[in-house]
């Protein structure tokens, strides 16, 4: 904000929105007094004091001019011999601006240096200094189109600086490819230089997680937990995935190859993430951004619309990854760059975050493990106030579906995505956006209509759509008498457990023929939500037979869509994958402790599909403790 004048001297109160005012960028480099800005399709506002004031939403509709733009009225001119030189004299002033981190001045400064005339090798340097003060904004590709200028003259090798800021923009735009190629030629050419070999082997790692999908998941964990923003420098994997038209559903994600439950999808970094320590009060500022079509935003949400807009701006060849994003009925504008600098809607940013976003937490696993009775997952576009949030453009590729076939996890910015059931070949990945429950349909059609515009067609709500309410009111009473039985199993005398395991068995029974369709297409929901608790408190009652438990642990994941063979005696093994809602990895856990009285030989198979189920929720398994309290 600022109080600008025009020719006539009428003053009023700007705001900027968007503009830099982080670490690589302050307030007093935006807007210095005596600068000259043209503003493009301005609007007035009413400000808070009442009167009125201009506001600019995009970046490109704001000019800075600098002091001898012939564009400045004649009576504003002020050009003086302290304002003119030569190409040496602006370089010397941009080194000195450079020197106190003024950039966007640094920047001017060798601009009108390489206005002036100068030799090729002045030009050379000129260019490299510029460069390095582009890196340090984070414009890399206009850091790389000086460093490419300034290597246009045919010499025997490369400028050692230019190798080196070449590698470190390729770095910043994640081409972890060409970054170990121009490091390499840098250490092959120039091998005093020291920093290269570090820089070298960490763009080989971040090459090795981009092709190979192999993390030290832990490393990222500690990472996560000791750095803010947690931020995490790693590369993204897209394993065996591409994005193709979905038919009616736009675009979707779909597998490349077959896949088994529990396999790596992919593995993405964050384009842009706002972080909200809630536990510590640390993180962004509450922002609060008012938006004239949408009402306002506060809190991470905003944070990471100014973070996408201006990362956008300063890289505009990462501009298709955002834009190519659903926005809904929104119509953005058909130019992409005026006056030679690229052309960012603002407003298309905001849809496409309200969209596309997704609501984070640290990390799953240390979510789960401070909250663990609270169902294991976080939707896209979260409403919880102040939450932490990122935009992550190939998950939000993925469409939903209440019976999905994936589970995602959180490490800091990275997101991990696992499939939940064996996947063929072209198969539409999909998980939830909001969480499916027996009770739940109503609100969560509502839900899916109210924000994302349509409506889900998955066999579960069809299911529900077709079931009466009358059936509905059955099934419901019939989930509260089963889960009392369960109960009652758990507190009951020796030698009264067959006769309530009968009972059990002929409610779940019941239940089971209010449903027309097999639960490996319609998951019984009810059925899994009155068994999990008093199956979850199993390890505490010892003197209950086994035998009836497991039988018990076996007709809840059947409840889910699970097929298993087996599973009483001898052999266990699980054909097909059900439902991954919250929960099931403590229900592997308990019956391998069950099996431990009933079947000794299956305790290590059961552990091994805990394992599974712990990797689809948690994103990895490195921190699969089997003796642990993790998975309670």
């Amino acid at each position: 904000m600022a109080i600008v004048e025009d020719e006539k001297g009428d003053v009023l109160m700007v705001q900027l929105y968007h503009q830099e005012n982080d670490a690589v960028g302050q307030a007093e480099d935006i807007l210095v007094e005596g600068m000259v800005l043209i503003l493009k399709e301005p609007y007035l506002k009413l400000m808070s004091d009442g009167n009125y004031g201009l506001r600019v939403d995009h970046l490109s509709d704001v000019v800075f001019l600098s002091a001898n733009d012939e564009r400045i009225p004649t009576s504003w001119q002020r050009e003086s011999p302290a304002l003119s030189g030569t190409a040496l004299t602006w370089k010397a002033k941009g080194n000195e601006h450079f020197k106190t981190s003024a950039y966007r001045s640094a920047v001017e400064c060798y601009t009108r240096a390489l206005d002036c005339p100068s030799t090729l090798e002045e030009g050379q340097v000129i260019r490299l200094n510029r460069s390095l003060v582009f890196l340090r904004l984070q414009q890399y590709d206009a850091a790389l189109s000086d460093i490419e200028s300034a290597t246009v003259a045919e010499t025997a090798k490369s400028p050692e600086k230019a190798l080196f800021r070449k590698a470190e923009a390729l770095y910043g735009l994640e081409r972890y490819r060409e970054c170990c190629e121009a490091l390499k030629k840098l250490r092959l050419e120039y091998p005093d230089n020291t920093a290269a070999k570090p820089r070298l082997t960490r763009a080989i790692g971040r090459l090795a997680e981009h092709t190979t999908g192999k993390y030290q998941f832990k490393q990222l964990h500690s990472e996560a937990a000791e750095l803010r923003p947690p931020h995490l420098d790693h590369a993204t994997y897209m394993g065996q995935v591409s994005i193709r038209p979905a038919g009616s559903r736009g675009r979707g994600l779909f597998t490349t190859k077959g896949v088994k439950a529990g396999d790596l999808l992919f593995c993405e970094k964050a384009f842009s993430h706002a972080f909200i320590d809630k536990e510590q009060g640390r993180g962004v500022d509450m922002t609060l951004l008012i938006d004239s079509e949408n009402g306002g935003t506060m809190g991470a949400q905003s944070d990471l619309s100014d973070m996408t807009i201006r990362k956008l701006y300063r890289n505009p060849s990462l501009m298709s990854t955002i834009t190519d994003l659903h926005h809904g009925s929104y119509q953005p504008v058909d130019t992409i760059q005026v006056d030679g600098k690229p052309v960012v809607d603002t407003f298309l940013m905001r849809r496409i975050i309200a969209l596309n976003a997704f609501g984070c937490p640290l990390s799953t696993l240390a979510s789960h493990q401070q909250h663990p009775n609270r169902t294991q997952t976080t939707n896209p576009a979260e409403k919880e106030t102040f939450h932490s949030c990122g935009l992550w453009p190939t998950a939000s590729a993925i469409n939903h579906s209440c019976t999905s076939n994936a589970r995602r996890a959180f490490i800091g910015d990275m997101m991990i995505a696992r499939a939940t059931r064996d996947l063929a070949p072209d198969t539409e990945i999909t998980w939830w956006y909001q969480v499916p429950t027996a009770d739940g349909h109503a609100q969560r059609k509502t839900a899916l209509l109210r924000h994302w515009g349509f409506a889900c067609d998955c066999a579960l709500c069809e299911d529900e759509e077709r079931t009466s309410a009358a059936v509905r009111a059955r099934r419901k009473g019939l989930a509260a008498r089963l889960e009392r039985c369960l109960v009652a199993l758990g507190r009951g005398r020796k030698g009264e457990e067959a006769a309530v395991v009968a009972e059990i068995e002929t409610v779940a029974e019941a239940m089971a023929a209010t449903y027309d369709r097999p639960s490996r297409e319609v998951p019984r929901l009810a059925i899994w939500e009155a068994m999990q608790k008093p199956l979850m408190a199993v390890v505490e009652m010892k003197q209950v037979q086994p035998a009836g438990w497991v039988k018990l642990f076996l007709s809840a994941f059947a409840a889910l869509g699970y097929v298993i063979e087996g599973g009483m005696s001898g052999m266990i093994v699980v054909r097909e994958w059900g439902l991954m809602v919250g929960g099931v990895v403590a229900a592997w856990m308990s019956l391998r402790d069950v099996y431990r009285l009933a079947a000794p030989e299956l305790v290590m198979p059961a552990e091994g599909y805990a394992k599974t189920a712990y990797r689809m929720v948690f994103g990895e398994d490195e921190t699969f403790e089997p003796y642990g309290e993790c998975w309670l």
